[in-house]
């Protein structure tokens, strides 16, 4: 919400000094000055007692019936306020486009008793009729807006506070304003994003079709919005007993709305946690992300993470009441893995190879994935092993929940603990405010994979396999024991076995771990596959980079072969992407485009691949000059020239094109 369209007050002075002198104090909001200044152009008297502009029944009448389908939709959203907020100084209106009033609720006397202020039907409550006030100055500047006390032009009005947005249909046109006012002192900055969230919700009902549903939909659209903001939601006095509980929050708390209104906060809270918020509301200071249980009709509850933001008045900064948010600890977490990508994107057709050992490798871990038993990925660095982990995940019948990653090599040996399992406020010196959740909690009901395992630090080892034998964590600092349902897929490039004979990892960990072992095979053994997977990455970098190719040449595929490959497919894929780099559009891919190390790993293999490496390329070098050669003896002719190399004309005319021979041969 837009912080300029909250009221923030001026001084009467502040007003006094502009009506009779035309000083604009800094402290007052543009929007405010630039209405101030057009109210004086309409030449308004802002010390008018009552301002009489309406409509004659008929004209009402006529202009309530135009509008009536949409103050059908409008009105259960009005009802909804005045039962959240409603009281007996404060009337929720619907305004027309043009600014006249066709609709309110309030107490039964509000009009007779305010009536001279142009609160009931049919009045007109425009900018150019009665100055600056926040129906008005939605209407002009097609905002949500609030106007408080001496914000108004009239002095009239100086008492009051009111809070409007505008209803726009598709085209963004303005067709009506909901608004929100009461007496200056029990209005808060949070009324403006109820009416915004109200009139949002009501152009959202004016797309809805089925008529029959449309009560209903429109509470539930009104409730959704409600959640979708903050999930559960409550409201207290200042004496800490509950006014108002949304949908959301009774059906977590298993309660009715007569179990709970009217009842103490404390009632659903735990003693240690409506402490802690007492201390801190007595403060005067927010509740702000913490976890809490609270107490349900069935027990504890799940932990939740919540908000809690006290109401004060905004003249004594008394304290009114409070109100709670709250969101589901997992939901956050669902959010949470979503934001980071804690999601698996690869399946066992993304593994490219057919060869025998690949074809092995997928085999076994396709079994591994149809249970939840541990796996223990090995092999060397860059030979996919967190591709593996992917789709063993996503074979699974975890599938649809997160897939966390943690590269135990890549964190601090001290941090290692808190990442896994998180930690509570006041563990460590740094710690977050509030506490973190690790790993294991994010992952909760799906799959967190531990890449580089071999590299833990041993005491978070032994924590590692108490969660794997106990299937529950402890934070780091803390004491209370949640229990966590994850499958576990590690990975190494290391030889475990050796690490617990150098006592660098723990045997009882190793034998837990080495369930069922997957072993990833090298690049180097299995080069049956370099082909399939060149071809993969050349026609994925082409497309990236936007580039055209005529075709791939053998010799290409031949160095390839030949090279050991010590960084696998990472290192394959870094290759074939300079090697797209390097070659020209329309050319062919050689094994010009591949970096010198290639063959200098050949050299130091055997010293007969320079010469097949020399080969190479002389071969394309006598084809050139043959082809140069016989153009000159045939003069050019073309015919001649194919005949007697034993090609056809086409071919002929490639091989120009290949070696940039055209026009270069005289006849």
């Amino acid at each position: 919400m837009d912080k300029l369209a909250i009221g923030r007050g001026v001084t009467l002075k502040t007003w006094k000094e502009f009506i009779h002198k035309g000083n604009k104090d800094e402290t007052i909001r543009d929007i405010i000055i630039d209405s101030w200044e057009r109210s004086k152009t309409y030449r308004i008297d802002p010390y008018i007692n009552e301002i009489q502009i309406s409509l004659n029944s008929k004209d009402l009448s006529h202009r309530y019936q135009k509008m009536l389908p949409l103050i059908k939709r409008a009105k259960p959203f009005m009802e909804s306020l005045n039962k959240l907020v409603g009281g007996p100084n404060l009337i929720i209106r619907f305004t027309d486009k043009d600014g006249y009033v066709l609709e309110w609720l309030g107490e039964p006397g509000f009009i007779n008793k305010y009536g001279k202020l142009n609160f009931y039907k049919g009045c007109n409550i425009r900018e150019d009729v009665i100055g600056t006030n926040a129906i008005g100055l939605a209407l002009k500047i097609g905002k949500a807006v609030q106007v408080v006390g001496e914000e108004h032009f009239c002095k009239i009005y100086h008492n009051w506070t009111s809070s409007a947005c505008p209803i726009k249909d598709d085209m963004n046109n303005i067709i009506g304003v909901l608004s929100l006012t009461g007496v200056k002192n029990n209005i808060y900055p949070h009324t403006l994003g109820m009416v915004i969230a109200a009139s949002q919700a009501i152009e959202n009902e004016l797309k809805l079709e089925n008529i029959n549903k449309q009560l209903d939909l429109a509470n539930k659209h009104f409730y959704a919005i409600m959640e979708s903001i903050s999930e559960g939601l409550i409201c207290t006095d200042s004496k800490g007993v509950i006014q108002d509980i949304n949908l959301f929050a009774r059906r977590f708390l298993k309660l009715k709305e007569k179990d709970i209104v009217g009842k103490r906060i404390e009632s659903i809270l735990y003693k240690n946690d409506y402490l802690r918020i007492e201390n801190l509301i007595e403060k005067g200071r927010r509740f702000e992300e913490e976890e809490i249980y609270f107490k349900t009709k069935s027990g504890k509850s799940n932990p939740c993470i919540v908000n809690i933001t006290p109401i004060k008045f905004l003249a004594s900064e008394s304290l009114e009441g409070i109100v709670i948010t709250f969101k589901n600890e997992k939901v956050v977490h669902k959010l949470v893995n979503k934001i980071v990508g804690a999601k698996a994107r690869f399946t066992f057709d993304d593994i490219i190879g057919d060869s025998r050992t690949m074809k092995n490798t997928k085999n076994m871990a396709m079994m591994a994935s149809a249970s939840d038993t541990t796996v223990l990925l090995l092999g060397e660095s860059g030979v996919g092993k967190e591709m593996f982990a992917q789709a063993i995940h996503n074979e699974s019948n975890r599938k649809k929940k997160p897939f966390v990653v943690l590269n135990c090599g890549a964190i601090p040996r001290e941090l290692v603990a808190s990442e896994l399992f998180g930690y509570v406020e006041g563990a460590f010196t740094g710690a977050r405010r509030g506490g973190q959740h690790g790993k294991f909690e994010r992952a909760n009901e799906g799959t967190i994979f531990l890449d580089e395992i071999g590299d833990m630090p041993l005491d978070a080892q032994v924590s590692l396999l108490r969660v794997l034998e106990m299937r529950q964590i402890t934070r780091v600092g803390g004491h209370e024991v949640v229990p966590v349902n994850v499958r576990v897929i590690a990975a190494t490039h290391k030889d475990l076995k050796k690490e617990v004979e150098r006592g660098n990892f723990r045997d009882d960990l190793f034998y837990r771990l080495n369930v069922m072992p997957i072993y990833i095979p090298s690049l180097r053994n299995r080069k049956e596959d370099i082909t399939e997977v060149s071809d993969y990455f050349i026609y994925k970098f082409l497309d990236k980079m936007n580039k055209k190719i005529k075709g791939i040449d053998s010799s290409f595929y031949k160095a390839l072969k030949q090279y050991s490959w010590p960084g696998n497919i990472r290192e394959l894929q870094n290759v074939i992407q300079r090697a797209i780099n390097m070659v020209k559009d329309n050319q062919y891919i050689t094994s010009n485009d591949l970096p010198r190390y290639i063959f200098e790993d050949m050299d130091n293999k055997n010293t007969d691949n320079i010469a097949i490496y020399n080969d190479i390329y002389n071969l394309e070098a006598i084809e050139k000059n043959t082809i140069i050669e016989a153009l000159k003896k045939c003069k050019g002719n073309m015919a001649l020239t194919a005949k007697l190399l034993g090609i056809g004309r086409s071919t002929l005319y490639r091989k120009m094109d290949k070696y940039l021979l055209k026009g270069s041969i005289s006849k």
